[in-house]
């Protein structure tokens, strides 16, 4: 689909700094409207300008509060769709409900495809995100969907910053294959190859998981722990532990999306974990987060060459890594 109109940027009220970094990327002031609510709760959205035949881009994670914000980003999508713009995009860095990606008990909602199904009524023509919990959320979808990576920030993070003696630790079996990509890129601090391990996790219930064994040789070794999200910090503190059990000398960990709900900051503190390297697609809770020993790499560069890309027709395949 080819637009005449020229890119419009908007943000919701999810995480408005990372709109300013892409729109600061793009050379592009953010779109003007209101975001604001009723005494009663409900989202009063309104666009002040002309975005008639415009290229439509809305920034808007669907981060907690969950329902708020994805509640947020239909009426948006549902604006912009009344309004004449000629193409909207849904910009989701963070995706929520994606954990619910598949019927795995009895008596259970599929939310990641009933989510899919009202961005793309509500009036999406197509969908930007990055690091999916599970990849195969793209075929939820009937429109076309560009699933990024953060792997290049954090990559980049740890050739400036390498580790000695490193080995990528998968927290899970399904975390293999990423752990797998960043071990083929980095190096440890006297330019030798990093070495791969991974846990073996049971989840009785959500937010609950139990290490049952390290796979793989970490005695003296440097772990860094690499994952898509990090939500409560338990399943990534028992890991830590069993990572030192195990006889790792120190542990690393990073993870795209800094959910981080309940105690999970001071569990993070409170861990065999020195320190941990996430990114912005989800604005940390409280400075406190930052102070405990967390660093905030932004993914606004990675995000607005994908939008640009979009915007010109031509390939984002190189942002796919």
């Amino acid at each position: 689909m080819s637009t005449t109109g020229g890119i419009k940027v908007f943000s919701g009220n999810a995480n408005r700094a990372l709109t300013q970094e892409i729109c600061k990327d793009l050379s592009c002031d953010p779109g003007s409207a209101t975001t604001d609510r009723f005494s009663d709760g409900e989202f009063n959205f309104q666009i002040t300008e002309n975005v008639r035949g415009a290229d439509v881009f809305i920034v808007q994670p669907t981060c907690p509060p969950t329902d708020a914000h994805l509640m947020e980003l239909l009426v948006m999508l549902d604006a912009f769709r009344r309004s004449s713009a000629e193409r909207v995009t849904a910009v989701i860095p963070y995706f929520g409900y994606a954990r619910s990606d598949k019927k795995d008990r009895p008596r259970v909602s599929i939310g990641a495809k009933l989510v899919a199904n009202l961005i793309t009524t509500a009036g999406a023509d197509r969908v930007l995100t990055m690091d999916l919990h599970a990849a195969q959320i793209q075929g939820f979808f009937d429109i076309p969907v560009d699933h990024l990576f953060a792997a290049p920030a954090f990559i980049g993070h740890y050739q400036d910053h390498k580790l000695p003696d490193l080995t990528v630790v998968a927290p899970d079996t399904g975390g293999a294959e990423r752990a797998r990509a960043y071990a083929k890129r980095l190096t440890s601090e006297d330019g030798s190859p990093a070495t791969l391990a991974l846990c073996d996790k049971r989840r009785e219930k959500a937010n609950v998981a139990e290490v049952m064994n390290v796979v793989g040789d970490v005695k003296g070794r440097s772990c860094l722990i690499v994952d898509d999200m990090c939500d409560t910090g338990g399943s990534l503190t028992k890991v830590a532990a069993a990572l030192r059990d195990a006889g790792a000398a120190r542990v690393h960990a990073c993870f795209t999306h800094p959910v981080l709900s309940g105690r999970a900051c001071e569990l993070l503190a409170e861990s065999e974990i020195e320190r941990v390297v996430t990114t912005n697609t989800i604005p940390l809770r409280d400075t406190a987060c930052r102070e405990k020993k967390i660093n905030v790499l932004s993914i606004a560069p990675l995000l607005a060459k994908a939008i640009k890309s979009i915007h010109e027709e031509t390939s984002v395949s190189s942002l796919f890594v």
